[in-house]
């Protein structure tokens, strides 16, 4: 089930081994990653790293998402390859700078099998290696204390936060991923789509989420928030995780990839490590389909660079991903991995849990990102109460066509 549920999501099922990768990494050009910075993707990078006779360097920064596209415009592009989930391919691509696989992966890439490749308009453009979901993770002592069993929906976790605040355990027990910009929108997705809501209106780029599933999210965004740290508009998810390993928060919506680094970085109590907890995505508003997203992540490789660095890169990111890394227990917990190999861990519960329960894939369409920036930049007016739930999807879906006209996605 999960991984036919990944498969449908467009990422990878399997890596073989090969003795090429096995006698060690040879390149003979120059290679230059971009990517996120949290533990699974350090590994890549630093396997990535390890190939010899060329000279290969990372950027591996949460402004990832900002310095990406621009990195990979010029000519020759800074940046060799960019380490991608479903959503930020759509940038890259919609700017044509990112080149088709299909020659590299004929060249070398035997061992991967069909799932594993990323294939949009009929060419091979990534190469994915691990899942990603944001779901629940919590405090399992704190819930026990009060006999409050874990939320398995929005309002059950509103019910468990008020109970910690009466208690006097937490003023402010829920976190969440709420920063102004792509988190804060990230987070409207999940809960829209968990409301039953569509981005667009059917077979067109039109928007469609000033509705009352649009209006639903806010509420119940806004509700959540009545329970976070008051600056949540700062938070992201170091900042969030942060304040959990802190033990300053007993719930939150988190990403699996974040899952096994809870109780192992530094600084986590005792409290926290004893009582943490991982479960699935949680439902909303009496529905049944997960108020999350599902994910791929994988890499690409830059069109603006010469055909030698296109093959060094790719030989390198193999060697990022290759099977021999899931016999070291740190590694194999720090993901989801879809790679040969890998056994799931407890870290990957609620990962597993989101497939299974058939969570939405996040919408690879070449205008969602617009969508996504447009929410990122207008919802905050409503989180700080200076507008209504009604006047700030209006503002998204103005902000959102006219970038959707300019880039000639609507007339």
């Amino acid at each position: 089930m999960f991984l036919k549920k990944i498969a449908l999501a467009g990422a990878v099922t399997a890596l073989a081994s090969t003795s090429a990768l096995a006698m060690g990494c040879k390149i003979e050009a120059r290679v230059s990653i971009v990517g996120n910075e949290f533990p699974a993707i350090q590994t890549v990078g630093a396997e990535a790293s390890a190939c010899e006779g060329g000279e290969v360097s990372t950027n591996l920064t949460a402004d990832h998402q900002k310095i990406n596209l621009p990195g990979m415009q010029g000519n020759p592009a800074e940046y060799t390859s960019a380490i991608v989930a479903n959503s930020s391919i759509v940038a890259l691509m919609n700017e044509d700078v990112i080149r088709p696989l299909d020659d590299l992966v004929a060249k070398h890439g035997g061992a991967l099998q069909k799932s594993q490749l990323i294939t949009i308009g009929g060419q091979v453009m990534a190469v994915a290696f691990m899942a990603n979901a944001q779901h629940l993770m919590y405090r399992k002592d704190i819930l026990a204390d009060l006999g409050i069993e874990p939320p398995k929906t929005y309002e059950e976790m509103l019910d468990a936060a008020k109970m910690i605040r009466d208690k006097g355990i937490m003023e402010n027990p829920i976190g969440g991923a709420y920063a102004a910009g792509w988190n804060l929108a990230q987070e409207f997705n999940n809960m829209f789509l968990g409301f039953g809501g569509s981005h667009f209106m059917d077979g067109s780029a039109e928007p469609n989420i000033n509705n009352e599933a649009g209006v639903n999210t806010l509420n119940m965004m806004k509700a959540l928030s009545e329970y976070m740290n008051p600056d949540f508009l700062t938070h992201d998810s170091n900042a969030t995780n942060a304040e959990y390993r802190a033990g300053n928060i007993a719930l939150l919506n988190m990403w699996g990839s974040r899952a096994a680094s809870q109780t192992t970085a530094d600084g986590v109590t005792d409290e926290v490590k004893n009582g943490h907890a991982i479960a699935g995505p949680m439902t909303v508003g009496g529905g049944s389909t997960p108020a999350s997203t599902l994910w791929w992540d994988g890499w690409t490789v830059a069109k603006n660079i010469s055909d030698e660095e296109a093959e060094a890169t790719f030989i390198a990111m193999m060697n990022g991903i290759r099977p021999d890394l899931m016999g070291d227990e740190a590694v194999r917990t720090q993901a989801v991995w879809l790679i040969d190999g890998y056994a799931p861990t407890d870290a990957a519960v609620g990962v597993f849990e989101a497939a299974k329960a058939s969570t939405t894939p996040y919408p690879m369409l070449p205008y969602m990102g617009l969508m996504h920036t447009a929410l990122g930049n207008e919802l905050p007016d409503f989180m700080n109460g200076s507008e209504s739930a009604e006047q700030t999807l209006a503002d998204v879906e103005a902000a959102y066509v006219a970038a959707a006209k300019e880039k000639g996605f609507l007339q």
